[in-house]
């Protein structure tokens, strides 16, 4: 078993990316295969503007001089948000049992995981959006361990 050598999965994969896909992988799951993803209907939303982040995650987003916009992956075991700063790539990688998910203002979704947040807005996509996010959270809750309730 992989040990993670660090507590947070909020990680760079510019540089030394093979490393740390193994890590991600084992957290998360590997993305989907096209015969899956075509299932699913689509298993990322790209380009959606982020509106407020926690400190670790603004002070890279305020290097983009606000243009920060990311992209949200679904994958078998958790969902991968990742943004660009100062040239970078990053992701927050969030297994299903960590993610909390929160609609806040009518057009403004926030995606939880421990100490780290990232908002994001709907805003002209706001269908397409909404739509992607009901998907994960259905996704979420088929994955989801059964409680004591979901017995016969």
């Amino acid at each position: 078993m992989l040990i993670f050598r660090k507590k947070s999965m909020l990680v760079n994969i510019s540089k030394d990316f093979s490393e740390k896909r193994e890590e991600i992988n084992q957290l998360i799951g590997k993305a989907f295969p096209l015969e899956e993803r075509k299932e699913l209907e689509g298993t990322s939303l790209p380009n959606i503007p982020i509106t407020a982040a926690s400190i670790e995650i603004y002070n890279l987003l305020v290097l983009n001089e606000g243009n920060s916009h990311c992209t949200i992956e679904i994958r078998p075991k958790g969902v991968m948000i990742s943004f660009r700063a100062a040239g970078e790539s990053y992701s927050l990688v969030i297994p299903f049992y960590k993610l909390k998910i929160y609609k806040g203002r009518s057009e403004e979704y926030s995606f939880y995981k421990d100490n780290y947040f990232i908002k994001v807005w709907a805003g002209a996509n706001e269908h397409e959006v909404h739509a992607f996010i009901k998907k994960l959270r259905h996704y979420k809750a088929d994955k989801a361990l059964p409680r004591v309730d979901d017995q016969e």
